[in-house]
């Protein structure tokens, strides 16, 4: 479905809904106190005359005031606004594709990468997926006797004869050996196959012998599956196993997987697709949760358990193989095909192939418009911060490798805010800093440093500018301490944080006549770096702060 929302999409839009409405409200509050400024006669030129003189005031200026208020609120707005939210995204997302495809992993869905780590269940298939469909024989009871190492130079010649032949002669598998040197090729089923591959010989066996064997060969479960499973449920995300399967084989995979635990209680946690399918409404709603497994279970079934967990509220991955988990894959928030047929990729939504928002720049402009009557940032300012943290520090963060720790945390439902307690946490405490440090600058900088009003409005700027810049290394690390743990392992992070440098550089010393700034010395440069860097023990000292 196009029009539904993606959790993250369903958050974002949250988040733009709430700053937009605080932005128009501050956006508001200044254009008034502007105007009462304006036509109370506190605003003055910059000679410190009376912009505003009741009764000799010309009409045109008048106009041309009220225009200049009204662009200040307007510039706060524009300032407030996240509107560079959906392209951070896409740019997160599209990086994301590529550094999936180099694993093997091909995202048809843009916003698949997205959901994926909001995924609270994961209902999987058996065959293919946990196990590798490939069968072995694990023990062979010959007689009264067990054999599970070196079984072909144990049975004697005549057995072994009699095992080939009866194995012949009882299969519509086939060995076909090309040369001598060769190794065989077998086709077949995987039990057929597995058989083959023992190369022993058996005499005729009963019905209750040839059962006994049956129960010996073994449906590999994938290498390394048990830690995955495990490592899901450990951060809170569901397994659930959906195979068309008896319920002894699905139960004995799910216990090898780690999905069910051999103590506990199967009742309710293993059920067959019929159960499933026969209760009312209200009876699935109310055992969702608890099935883990589900044996004997057809595509209607798999479909059915996904659409009831959509329904309690779950954001839901299916992973399955074969044309008959087409429906399945379709269905839930986001499919995954693993090793599967052409019907079940293009249901697919993947194919496996083998800290910052504009709290800043909106509280110094709302408070220096309020008490000032000017805007200290540029129309031109503010374009080019909002390139630096909309485009360039999202390209610059989207391109971090992500960690292990990721693993064990829980997946983001639906409602849960956007900005997490510790986002709050940081953002809060590097907000205050910047805006303490340009209202200083903005009110207090001529006094401090000297200086004429240009000057102090390029300090001003080009602080600000700098403290987004420092502030993208504080963000690559929303918990540790060490910000710069594997920094040079990311060169993209480095070249978009140098480049942006540069082009402030050019900005103030070569390009001031175009964006109203003056060329700083030394000693000023020093001042507005070391005001920025500032924000990195401010972030250590904060992230000691528990939440």
């Amino acid at each position: 479905d196009l029009d539904e929302e993606t959790p993250l999409q369903a958050r974002l839009n949250m988040l733009t809904s709430y700053i937009g409405k605080i932005g128009l409200t501050v956006a508001i509050l200044v254009l008034a106190v502007l105007l009462i400024r304006y036509f109370t006669g506190y605003t003055k030129d910059d000679k410190g005359n009376k912009e505003y003189i009741h009764g000799k005031t010309k009409l045109d200026s008048i106009m041309n005031s009220v225009v200049n208020i009204i662009s200040a609120a307007i510039t706060i707005v524009v300032v407030a606004i996240p509107e560079g939210l959906p392209l951070a995204v896409t740019l997160t997302l599209a990086y994301s594709t590529k550094q999936m495809m180099a694993d093997h992993a091909l995202v048809r869905q843009l916003s698949a990468s997205e959901t994926m780590g909001s995924a609270t269940t994961i209902c999987t298939d058996k065959t293919g997926t946990l196990t590798l469909n490939e069968m072995k024989v694990t023990e062979l009871w010959l007689g009264k006797e067990c054999m599970k190492d070196s079984i072909s130079t144990e049975i004697a010649p005549n057995v072994h004869e009699l095992l080939q032949q009866a194995i012949a002669l009882n299969t519509t598998g086939t060995v076909y050996k090309p040369n001598s040197r060769s190794l065989p090729e077998i086709s077949g089923s995987p039990t057929e196959k597995a058989i083959h591959g023992l190369s022993g010989t058996v005499k005729v066996m009963d019905d209750e012998e040839r059962s006994e064997i049956g129960k010996i060969i073994q449906n590999m479960a994938a290498k390394n599956l048990r830690r995955a499973v495990e490592s899901c449920i450990d951060a809170g995300v569901n397994i659930k196993m959906i195979t068309g399967d008896n319920v002894f084989a699905a139960k004995d995979i799910a216990i090898e997987c780690g999905i069910l635990h051999s103590h506990e209680d199967m009742n309710e946690a293993v059920i067959e697709g019929v159960q499933f399918r026969n209760y009312s409404p209200e009876e699935r709603m109310e055992k969702i949760n608890k099935v883990r497994v589900m044996a004997r279970s057809s595509p209607f079934d798999k479909l059915l358990m996904v659409q009831c967990l959509k329904q309690n509220g779950h954001v839901v991955a299916v992973i399955g193989d074969g044309t008959n988990d087409a429906p399945a894959l379709k269905e839930p928030d986001i499919g995954l095909s693993i090793q599967g047929t052409k019907v079940a990729r293009e249901s697919s939504d993947v194919v496996i192939l083998d800290d910052n928002l504009h709290l800043c720049a909106l509280v110094i402009n709302s408070i220096t418009a309020a008490s000032s009557g000017e805007v200290p940032l540029t129309a031109v300012h503010l374009l080019w911060v909002n390139l630096i943290m909309d485009t360039f520090g999202a390209l610059a963060l989207a391109t971090e490798r992500p960690t292990d720790d990721l693993l064990t945390k829980p997946p983001v439902s639906r409602p849960k805010p956007l900005i997490s307690k510790i986002m709050w946490r940081n953002l809060i405490a590097q907000a205050l800093y910047q805006v303490a440090v340009l209202l200083a600058l903005q009110f207090m900088g001529k006094s401090i440093f000297d200086v004429d009003e240009r000057v102090k409005n390029t300090l001003f700027s080009n602080t600000f500018v700098l403290c987004q810049v420092f502030n993208e290394f504080n963000a690559r690390k929303l918990e540790k301490k060490n910000i710069f743990k594997g920094l040079h392992k990311n060169g993209l992070f480095l070249g978009i944080t140098g480049m942006t440098i540069l082009v402030q550089v050019v900005l103030v010393e070569f390009l001031n006549r175009f964006v109203a700034t003056q060329r700083l010395n030394w000693g000023q440069w020093g001042s507005c770096i070391g005001l920025a860097a500032l924000s990195w023990p401010i972030g250590w000292l904060v992230k000691w702060i528990p939440v």
